[in-house]
């Protein structure tokens, strides 16, 4: 091997000595013919004639090019046999104490001390990163992913705990196999900590929501093991989920930070004009100047100001309408108000809006169940999803900004047809009580009843006049409720799903707010546009509830609970920025404030 290296170097001597006296300019002739030389130049290498044979030389350097590379693969194997050799001599291996001094050394990847030593003690502390004492190729390819942690809405210098590249570079060029050794130590446990710093936050989020009172999101964890993660990507195990390409969960997460990418662009190329009116709104069939700037914003690029452009269109109403409907607006082309005040929205708050949306996109479980109901807040719609796709969609009414809906999932388990209305202990302090207070037949006019649980599912029917209704609070002993019927604000039928905060999905008398564009009018709980057709859905595996028999139990005139033979999970979200299926973003308004929360907490 060794000999191969020295004739190697031999060679690549002689070739230098030999170009160096052919290109002697004195001695060659510009003007001869038929032959030629090369000249060097600023841009490169070009053809020119000479009096001296090119072709011998051409050989003489391709046979050398061969013998190069093979000297090249020659030192390559050498590099591993002697990496190979001092593995043998030197255990490739760490230890706990090491693994544990070393990982409290930085604040970063002290915070992950507990998978450091889980992760090692699992394997007997042997190097994760090393095989027959060389790096694996996972290590340059996780570096290359440090590097474009910008694209996930991440910051790289988060991860710059250590210069990895450095440390590789010592690495290659260390002198003796003991020197060797204690830099795979160093680079290994560095990588792993490194590792579990960076999946940390692009799994699991950067913002624990939990954590924080002022950010509302209680839906099933992510329960990610980083742990398995790594070894996923070591190939030292199998998975189901792209751990080994370092890539994300879920499609839509996938989907966002394309967004992101798109949006990027578009500020880098300047962003996107703000459209000024001289009038309260602009309409199709207008002509006037504002229009150029709206088709810039629209079209996203600048039109020329011919009377042409400037004349409010079909088509550009058909893009208008399109805008209004992914920005959750009505659909009318009218640009003023509301439409208006949307366009404006600066490209920059845009980014950000898809960077915290994908970021609770890290917050959902790793993997959602094969049936479950997504309820999207900002919204104001209900999904049927199985196994990955739409089957249903409807549309729902949320609570208002004063009883937002809570951020949570849960199991529906039964149905109530014909239900009555259990008043919330909230509603009934702050509003039915003082009503009573105020006007002694309010109860009757409503048709509420005052009623006392005594066990069983019974009660037992209570005078109003036997209460102080200007003393009830939190501790009151009785309930009220609402008899089933026409006037029943929960329509002909309730889905539960049992949770603290007695949330649950319910028909409504009230339909013609579907109609409204911003549905946020409930006390907290969500009313349903389709609730036959929800109904059926649920019950389909159960045989004896036909659609006949549905309906009848809808307008029954008693009520009647049906447990369902499978509890279907439910998820209460709150996305204001996502992709659909046919690559459309949508955008929506923080009705609740919770983007801005999290902003304060992610862009801290």
């Amino acid at each position: 091997m060794h000999h191969v290296t020295i004739w190697c170097h031999l060679y690549v001597s002689t070739s230098l000595l030999i170009l160096s006296n052919f290109i002697r300019f004195p001695a060659l002739n510009f003007s001869g013919p038929g032959k030629y030389k090369y000249y060097n130049s600023m841009i490169g290498t070009t053809l020119m004639k000479s009096n001296r044979p090119v072709l011998p030389l051409f050989l003489f350097f391709l046979v050398g090019l061969l013998v190069m590379t093979a000297c090249a693969k020659s030192g390559d194997k050498q590099q591993k046999k002697v990496a190979l050799a001092a593995a043998k001599d030197f255990p490739q291996q760490t230890d706990s104490v090491y693994v544990v001094s070393f990982t409290r050394s930085d604040a970063e990847f002290k915070k992950h001390l507990d998978l450091m030593k889980l992760f090692y003690r699992e394997r007997q502390y042997r190097f994760a990163w090393f095989k027959d004492g060389q790096l694996v190729p996972q290590a340059f390819k996780f570096v290359e992913v440090l590097n474009k942690a910008h694209e996930e809405g991440l910051n790289p210098q988060d991860y710059a705990r250590k210069d990895l590249k450095q440390m590789f570079q010592n690495l290659e060029q260390a002198k003796n196999d003991s020197v060797r050794h204690k830099l795979q130590e160093e680079l290994d446990v560095t990588l792993t900590a490194s590792y579990f710093t960076y999946a940390s936050d692009f799994y699991r989020g950067t913002v624990d929501p939990r954590s924080m009172d002022n950010i509302e999101w209680e839906v099933k964890k992510n329960k990610i093991k980083l742990n398995k993660a790594l070894q996923t990507i070591l190939k030292e195990r199998e998975s189901r989920y792209p751990y080994y390409e370092f890539e994300a969960l879920h499609p839509d997460y996938i989907r966002l930070r394309d967004a992101l990418k798109q949006y990027r662009q578009v500020k880098q190329q300047g962003g996107w004009p703000k459209i000024e009116l001289a009038s309260k709104m602009i309409k199709p069939g207008d002509s006037a100047a504002a229009v150029l700037t709206l088709r810039h914003r629209i079209l996203g690029k600048p039109a020329e100001n011919t009377p042409q452009s400037r004349m409010y269109d079909n088509a550009l109403a058909t893009a208008v309408k399109n805008f209004q409907i992914r920005h959750g607006l009505k659909p009318d082309a009218v640009v003023g108000g509301e439409t208006l005040r949307v366009m404006n929205i600066p490209i920059e708050e845009r980014i950000d809006q898809i960077i915290v949306n994908m970021e609770r996109w890290r917050w959902v479980p790793k993997r959602f169940e094969d049936r479950y109901l997504f309820i999207n807040i900002p919204e104001y719609m209900l999904h049927v999803v199985e196994k990955g796709k739409d089957v249903m969609n409807m549309k729902v009414v949320v609570g208002k900004e004063m009883h937002a809906t809570p951020v949570f999932s849960d199991k529906l388990e039964y149905i109530v047809f014909y239900p009555y209305w259990n008043i919330t202990p909230q509603i009934l302090e702050e509003e039915i009580a003082p009503a009573q207070a105020n006007n002694p037949n309010y109860l009757a006019k409503n048709d509420m009843e005052l009623v006392k649980d005594i066990g069983n599912n019974k009660v037992e029917v209570v005078s109003p006049s036997s209460v102080d209704w200007y003393s009830v609070d939190k501790d009151f002993k009785y309930r009220v409720r609402q008899r089933p019927g026409k006037k029943n604000p929960l329509g002909f039928v309730k889905f539960i799903f049992p949770n603290e905060h007695n949330v649950y999905l319910h028909d409504t008398p009230a339909d013609h707010l579907f109609n409204q564009t911003e549905r946020g009018f409930s006390h907290g709980c969500i009313r349903i546009e389709k609730p036959f057709e929800l109904a059926q859905y649920l019950l389909k595996d159960q045989k004896q509830w036909t659609p006949s028999t549905i309906n009848a139990a809808m307008h029954g005139g008693q009520e009647k609970y049906v447990n369902l033979s499978a509890k279907v999970p439910v998820y209460i979200v709150y996305f204001t920025a996502w992709v659909d299926d046919k690559g459309v973003v949508n955008f929506r308004d923080d009705i609740y404030g919770h983007d801005r929360d999290l902003e304060m907490a992610y862009f801290r």
